[in-house]
Parts: C-alpha cells; sequence; structure tokens
C-alpha cells in the first residue's frame, strides 16, 4: 500500500491552481491529481481506489492539524509528534500552465530535527499506467513517464525505486526546510527554481483574492472566493467540482463526475462576484458563459469540458472506488435541457449591466438566451436538480427573475418585452403550481415544496411580501429543514435524512430568503449554521449528512462556496 486508507471528506484539503485540483489528507497524502487538466485521467487516485498517491509524512506517532495561508490555497499540514513539531507547506504552482503541473511541498521542521516519510507512486489512467523509463540524474532529480505525461521529482536524491514507485526517509534539521518539487506534462520547460516558484505563487494569490473584510465572515468568505478562483481555469470556466464519484449516499448509486463546468453554478459564482465592486470571477463567468451561448445557441448545453466542448457520456473505471461510493467518470448531463440555467444567465447579464459590462457580445448573448426562454419555456426539462423531465416550478420562476432583472437593468434593450414575457411565466406558472395551502409545489405534477423555490423571490421574481413567497418559505421550513439545514424536497415517504443528506447550498439559500424578508436574525441563525458544517481546511461538499455529521458528496463543490460568499456580502 502507497498511501493511507481512505479519509471522511471533511478533513481534506484542497490544493488549485485554476488549471488542475489535488485533495490531501490528515497524513500528507495526496490521494487526487488529474493530469494535465480538470477532466483528464488521474495520476494520483487512491481517493477512488487507485494505486497513485504522493505521501509526506511524519515517521513518528503524531497528531493532525493544518491551515490556508489567508487569501491563498497555500495549505499547511502541522503534525505535532511525540518529540516536536513539523509542516509542509503545499501547493500546485499559481497561477498554473494549462499544459504543465508544478506541485511544491516544503517540510518545515518547526522545533527540532523531524524525520518524514515521503513516497511518490505515480500511475496515469487511473492508476492503470505506472512509472516507467525512471532514472536518476547526477543532480539527484528523478525524470520518468507515466503514459504520454513525462514527470520530473527535485529535492529526493536520496529515494529509491521499488514496486510502489519512489520513496525515502528525509531528516530536516531544526529551523531549517527542504523542497520537494513534482512536475508532469506532455513535454517538460526547464527545471523550476523553487524560491521564484514559491514567491510567484504567493503574489498571484495575494493579488487575486480580495479581503472582503465588510463582509460578515470574512475568512470564510475570502476562502469560498480563493476555492472557486482555484476551480477557474484562465479560459474563464469554473468547474463544480474537483473530484469524481464521492458519494452521496452509501450504494446508492448516485455518485458523480462534476469535473466540468455548468452554466448554472457559473453564474451562481458570478453573481456573487457582483454583489458589490465587481471582482474578476463576475468576468470569467460572463467570458465562459458568453462564448458558449454564442457558440452553441439553439445546442446549448448544461455543462460543457473547461476547452468547451461536452463533457464524455458515463462510464466506469473498474475500481474499488471511494467507500460507499463508485468510479464513475463522463456526465450525462450532455443530453439534458434545464431551463433554470436561462434564467441565471439573465441574472448575470444584468449583473454585467449593473456594472457597466453589458458590450455587444453580452449583449447578443441575452438575446440568444430570451429567445430560448421564449421558445422553450413550456417544454419538459431536467431542472437545477437534473430529474427526469417535467414541468418544473423553480425553472419557469428563475427565468421570470431573470427577464426582470434584465428589464430592470437595462430597460431600453427591450424592457417592455422582457417584463411581458415575465409576467406571462408568473401568471401561467402560478395557475399550474401553486398549492392551494398557497405555497410553490414543486411542479403540476408533484406534491409538496422545493427549497430551491427560495431563490427566484430573493433574486426579483416576486417581492417579499407576497403571499407565495411567505408561504412557501414557511413550507419549506416546516417540511424541509432538520436542525438547522435545509433538504432540497422530500423524494418519497421516508423521514427526511434517509433519501438524501441536507444540500448545504439550501441553508445558504435559506439564510438569504429570511435576509429578503428582513429577519436578520432569523438569517444569521442559517448562515452560521451551515457555514461550520466544514472541516479543518474550510472546504463544504454537496451534502451533508445531519445525523452523522458527515460531507456528502463531490469535494469542493463550487456553487456551496458561491453562496456562501454570496450570503456573507449580503448580510453585511
Amino acid at each position: 500500500m502507497t498511501g493511507f486508507a481512505p479519509h471522511v471528506l471533511r478533513e481534506y484539503a484542497l490544493l488549485a491552481d485554476g488549471e488542475r485540483g489535488a485533495l490531501c489528507g490528515p497524513r500528507g497524502d495526496i490521494a487526487w491529481l488529474c493530469a494535465p487538466g480538470w477532466s483528464d485521467s488521474a495520476v494520483l487516485s487512491s481517493l477512488i481506489g487507485g494505486t497513485g498517491s504522493y505521501t509526506v509524512s511524519p515517521a513518528e506517532t503524531c497528531v493532525w492539524g493544518g491551515y490556508y495561508e489567508p487569501g491563498t490555497l497555500i495549505w499547511r499540514n502541522r503534525w505535532v509528534t511525540t518529540s516536536t513539531a513539523v509542516e509542509c507547506r503545499d501547493a500546485l504552482a499559481y497561477p498554473g500552465d494549462p499544459h504543465h503541473v508544478v506541485l511544491l511541498r516544503r517540510v518545515e521542521a518547526v522545533e527540532r530535527d523531524v524525520r518524514v516519510r515521503v513516497r511518490l507512486d505515480l500511475a496515469d489512467g487511473f492508476g492503470r499506467r505506472s512509472l516507467r523509463e525512471l532514472r536518476r540524474h547526477d543532480d539527484g532529480t528523478w525524470t520518468g513517464r507515466t503514459g504520454d505525461l513525462r514527470v520530473r521529482w527535485t529535492g529526493a536524491g536520496d529515494a529509491t525505486p521499488s514496486e510502489n514507485g519512489l520513496g525515502f526517509e528525509l531528516t530536516v534539521p531544526a529551523g531549517g526546510h527542504h523542497d520537494l518539487v513534482l512536475e508532469i506534462g506532455g513535454r517538460l520547460p526547464d527545471p523550476v527554481d523553487v524560491e521564484s516558484a514559491w514567491l510567484a505563487t504567493e503574489t498571484a494569490w495575494h493579488r487575486t483574492v480580495p479581503e472582503l473584510k465588510q463582509t460578515v465572515a470574512p475568512r470564510d468568505a475570502q476562502h469560498a472566493y480563493a476555492v472557486l478562483r482555484g476551480l477557474t481555469t484562465r479560459g474563464g470556466g469554473m468547474v463544480a467540482a474537483a473530484t469524481l464519484g464521492l458519494p452521496e449516499r452509501s450504494e446508492a448509486g448516485r455518485n458523480y463526475d462534476y469535473r466540468y463546468v455548468w452554466l448554472r453554478d457559473q453564474c451562481y459564482a458570478g453573481l456573487a462576484a457582483a454583489v458589490d465592486e465587481p471582482h474578476p470571477l463576475l468576468d470569467d463567468a460572463l467570458r465562459f458563459s458568453t462564448a458558449r451561448v454564442l457558440d452553441h445557441g439553439d445546442r446549448l448545453l448544461p455543462a460543457y469540458r473547461t476547452d468547451g466542448t461536452p463533457p464524455p457520456d458515463e462510464t466506469t473505471l473498474k475500481l474499488p472506488g471511494y467507500p460507499g461510493g463508485s468510479d464513475v467518470v463522463g456526465n450525462h448531463v450532455a443530453h439534458q435541457f434545464q431551463l433554470d440555467a436561462l434564467g441565471e444567465l439573465l441574472q448575470l447579464h444584468a449583473a454585467a449591466a449593473r456594472h457597466g459590462r453589458f458590450d455587444g457580445d453580452v449583449q447578443r448573448a441575452s438575446d440568444v438566451v430570451v429567445r430560448l426562454i421564449t421558445e422553450r419555456w413550456d417544454q419538459p426539462e431536467a431542472g437545477v436538480w437534473e430529474l427526469e423531465d417535467d414541468w418544473w416550478t423553480h425553472s419557469r420562476l428563475a427565468c421570470v427573475a431573470g427577464l426582470n432583472a434584465l428589464a430592470r437593468e437595462v430597460p431600453a434593450h427591450h424592457g417592455a418585452r422582457l417584463s411581458g414575457l415575465a409576467d406571462k411565466l408568473l401568471a401561467e406558472t402560478t395557475s399550474r403550481c401553486l398549492d392551494a395551502r398557497g405555497f410553490w409545489r414543486r411542479g403540476p405534477a408533484h406534491t409538496g415544496t422545493d427549497s430551491a423555490l427560495l431563490l427566484p423571490p430573493v433574486r426579483g421574481a416576486l417581492p417579499a411580501d407576497d403571499p407565495r413567497t411567505r408561504a412557501t418559505l414557511d413550507a419549506v421550513r416546516e417540511n424541509l429543514t432538520e436542525d438547522g439545514y435545509v433538504y432540497r424536497f422530500a423524494p418519497d415517504e421516508r423521514p427526511l435524512g434517509e433519501a438524501e443528506g441536507a444540500f448545504l447550498l439550501c441553508g445558504f439559500t435559506m439564510a438569504l430568503a429570511y435576509a429578503h424578508q428582513g429577519e436578520r436574525t432569523e438569517a444569521f441563525r442559517w448562515f452560521e449554521r451551515n457555514r461550520a458544517a466544514c472541516g479543518p481546511p474550510g472546504l463544504l461538499a454537496e451534502e451533508y449528512d445531519v445525523r452523522q455529521r458527515q460531507l456528502r458528496g463531490n469535494l469542493p463543490q463550487a456553487f456551496v462556496h458561491a453562496m456562501l460568499l454570496e450570503a456573507a456580502q449580503r448580510l453585511s
């Protein structure tokens, strides 16, 4: 065994440079890394049962802690051993090169001499293609290949090869440090200068991530922004999560690959970056989504690879998977239509207009989106939760909110027509989807409400004092909450929590809904409860198991961090 057994999700830290991401566990075990890009195969895949792992761990018995350097995704594992303390400073060199992975690890002896065990077992193709052509050069640098990728590892001159890769034991003198640099790519440029790489990474993070001091939770808001920044490529596309196959529910068959760009999720991030002053994540969201709308028009998909091509269909890898999960690769989303995403795109375009960014391409994209809504609003579609095609209430109200927002921000741009279309959709949705008790039902054929229905009023589909708004908020709180957390909907007759976990996105939406009502104390309660669901690295997954107090699903989930960022600003 080359790494450690998988850990609970709350203990993993994310290293990301915009072009790819790695997960590091509490024993210094990097268990996940795809190379060279997000949706390429993994070269470190022990997270889901593959063989690849990269470990830097104390040789002595130890207890773990760790923290991110403020405003960055530079992670510091910190262990207190039976005799001393040791830290390992980890980062992917930032900003990332799409073709060249640079993983920096610096072992620091805090008080006394320390011994750490180092092992590298790279295997491309999710563990199928081991390291080969290994060669130790005179300067102690190792080179080799895995699949079509070249590898260079510096700082490991004492390593010896075995059937499990390369390994050695390292002693760092008191007060000193030792650098390890791993490079992976189709071709490798000149070796990295480690001091320059660290300095450039620190500088770039501090230049890129705003302080967000005026929010109600500056540390968490800044960290959420850093996570979103780390998940966003230089081309503007933001992946929904760094991982695949992590289970929402054990053996429930609900394991997905989220290493692609969902337009809806990217809109959430762009809107969060536009609450106050416009931050660069707004421009990224506009650039990527506008290109997709103008390129694909009537063929617009809900999600894409970061290069703008469709995601592949689902297949499996024949690996054990993360415990309780599966090894699914690809996503069936390319075969869906999700109407609500069109409404979110108009919200993004309205935010662009508010900040003076409603230029030619964005304007043309908004015209395409309005046309698509006009033509397809009455068609069955998969909706925000990607279910079977149906007439989902939330999708129509999301479009109402988007049309109203754009009409409000650019009234000269067919404002009356947009408002008229919004009124038509709202009237028809009220006719079909309003429950006799006054709240929004999930759809005409579905009893019960949906916590996603809290967001359109916040976005402007309905006023805060509209009876439908308040009745839906009351229905969600009464029927879809437990211990301060919020579930999507009741899928069957089982008690909440037995069918699926609570959705952290919905918890932050609940905070926004109460703020919309002017009930600040309630808003803060929901915000504080849900932001505390993370582990020491401060990352949030899609779901939270209320009973077991565990994160569930792929990690980190971008739209959760986007909604946290928005709520932290709006509650201020």
